[in-house]
């Protein structure tokens, strides 16, 4: 019998086997493999659990090794582990071979309890995940982790005490019954294949008065995962509108829940009673949020906002109040997809392609460019304002929208683009976006925003008007190539949600509308 557990560090983790042995002598028991504090503590929890559970503890000189030796063990997930582990031992001296001699590998997590009841503990779907690559098929977990290890190929046995856990490990592997298995799925049309959250009232975007600009902003930025920026005075309706952009989302598939899983187990968020993380995630951070908050860190190397935001959304309200450092900590990540996590001379990279949303006032104030209102900031403080996000930043954003109130959008500039009001549901606003994300999904496997340039000529076929449309906005404009770029995801992104294969002039016009800076700010993205 082999017994292993999972030290949760960074994205990866690291399997530790548990190993045992008795020796005559003073009782005693020592533990070697670079444990901390709660770990070496588990010493007089494990001796009074088996005991409170009726189960003989050993009176010999135990040693308990965890292996590899240069792998810092964290955390009181090891308890239940080195608690069968010892008894393991102990039955194995007894009894020649022992009962649970012969069954093979299993993984083992879960904190005890000095009565011998099991406590949950973070990270069981990432331990059963690297179980299960190293071909490990059984588990016992806590009876409140049992959803999160319900992973295909993985017999999982739930324990809510160490007298159930014992008795598991003693009974023969057939006891454990069939391990899950994949649902078949029936046949559907791509269109079919996206689904979304059920809608709830506090999602509905009817509630969203006077903005349709912003709402197809919104609805553009769901369909193609394009990161967007929403700027006005306060109580014009940023915060209102973005903070139901969930609603537009569609639930991820298995791949992606995969990752996104992984990350939120390691972190200690999953939801009860979900084997799969299906929803996005949207992430929306405190402006006080620190770097390593943003990026993540700690002494184990844990998941950040941006990656706890993978394929999901990032929403920074009131962007300007964060810390410089922290708005540019966002740039590698938007461009690459990871972001890298070091900590006393070892490293972790997590996936994090996320969404980003941004709103922000024009100024300190909040007032400048608003019709009927008076801006008390200079000038000098308004361009001091916008300088924390930088330049390389902004050019990652390609939907920028400004915002004004209600009552006085008439007499704003012409808006880039809107909604039929009768479209103005969520309901109806999702429509456009499954067929887009459908066609997404058959024609390159991931969203337009993430496009490679080399994949831009393949994906992204353009006619004669619409080359030409772009081609005089980008001298007109002065784009970088990361913004003529953008345009083209843009437009390929509108042609697919009124499902045209080809790039057309109207499609390419609003694209451009949105990436160029139209309203009431000056300043050149």
């Amino acid at each position: 019998m082999t017994i292993y557990s999972f030290s949760p560090f960074g994205y990866e983790g690291a399997l530790v086997t548990v190993e045992v042995d008795l020796r005559r002598g003073i009782p005693a028991t020592d533990m070697v493999g670079l444990a901390d504090g709660a770990v070496r503590e588990s010493r007089e929890r494990v001796r009074a659990a088996v005991q409170n559970s009726g189960l003989n503890f050993p009176l010999e000189r135990i040693l308990i090794s965890l292996s590899p030796a240069d792998v810092k063990k964290e955390g009181a997930g090891f308890d239940l582990a080195i608690a069968l582990a010892v008894l393991a031992a102990a039955d194995s001296g007894a009894n020649g071979d022992g009962h649970a001699a012969a069954n093979g590998a299993v993984l083992v997590m879960g904190e005890l309890e000095l009565s011998g009841k099991v406590r949950p503990v973070r990270g069981i779907h990432a331990a059963v995940e690297s179980a299960l690559e190293q071909g490990i098929t059984r588990c016992i977990v806590p009876q409140a982790n049992a959803p999160e290890a319900q992973t295909q190929g993985m017999h999982t046995l739930a324990a809510d005490s160490l007298a159930v856990a014992w008795a598991a490990l003693c009974a023969s592997p057939e006891a454990w019954g069939p391990s899950r298995q994949s649902a078949p799925s029936a046949q559907r049309s791509p269109a079919e294949t996206v689904d979304f959250p059920p809608p709830s009232g506090a999602c509905e975007f009817a509630e969203v008065k006077g903005q349709p600009a912003l709402v197809r902003g919104l609805q553009i930025a769901a369909a193609g995962g394009h990161n967007l920026l929403a700027y006005g005075p306060p109580g014009c309706g940023k915060t209102l509108a973005l903070s139901r952009f969930p609603a537009l989302l569609p639930l991820l598939t298995s791949e992606e829940a995969r990752p996104v899983t992984r990350i939120h187990s390691l972190a200690g968020n999953m939801p009860h009673g979900q084997p799969l993380i299906r929803v996005p995630p949207f992430r929306m951070p405190h402006q006080s949020t620190s770097l390593e908050g943003m990026t993540g860190g700690g002494k184990n190397c844990g998941p950040g906002e941006i990656s706890l935001a993978h394929h999901g959304v990032l929403f920074l309200d009131e962007a300007a109040e964060f810390k410089v450092n922290v708005l540019q900590s966002l740039r590698v990540s938007l461009e690459t997809g990871t972001v890298t996590v070091s900590r006393a001379g070892r490293s972790s990279v997590y996936p994090a392609s996320y969404q980003l949303l941004i709103a922000t006032n024009p100024c300190s104030c909040g007032n400048f460019g608003s019709p009927g209102k008076v801006c008390v900031c200079s000038m000098r403080s308004v361009e001091q304002y916008w300088r924390k996000f930088s330049a390389p930043l902004l050019d990652r954003i390609d939907i920028r929208i400004p915002v004004f109130p209600p009552a006085s959008a008439s007499r704003s500039h012409a808006a880039p683009g809107t909604v039929p009001p009768a479209l103005l549901t969520t309901a109806g606003l999702r429509r456009p976006i499954a067929h887009a994300v459908a066609a997404q999904r058959c024609r390159q496997g991931k969203r337009n925003q993430f496009l490679l340039p080399e994949e831009l000529s393949h994906c992204c076929l353009v006619d004669d008007d619409a080359s030409q449309e772009l081609d005089m906005a980008v001298s007109a404009c002065g784009f970088s190539p990361r913004a003529r770029a953008s345009c083209l995801k843009l437009a390929r992104t509108i042609a697919d949600m009124e499902g045209s294969g080809t790039i057309r002039q109207e499609h390419m016009a609003e694209a451009i509308s949105f990436r160029k800076n139209e309203g009431v700010l000056s300043f050149d993205f």
